[in-house]
């Protein structure tokens, strides 16, 4: 049985300033915690997901938020 890999999202703690818009762009991914920072679900995106987490991505106002290619 072969596990799927892909893409994943990741996030640059210094460059990260707590804005959410990651969150709120992929909540299926990222939540905040309670100082509004993001965390994010562990393996790679989802096939369905990933044109979401581009976006995310690009939004990111410090970039700290990546896509990595997988």
């Amino acid at each position: 049985m072969s596990r799927y890999t892909g893409p994943s999202i990741s996030v640059d703690p210094i460059a990260c300033t707590a804005h959410g818009l990651c969150a709120e762009l992929l909540p299926e991914i990222i939540e905040l915690d309670e100082w509004g920072y993001p965390i994010l679900a562990d393996g790679p995106v989802p096939p369905a997901l990933r044109a979401q987490a581009k976006a995310a991505a690009r939004a990111c106002p410090t970039l700290a938020l990546k896509l990595s290619r997988g």
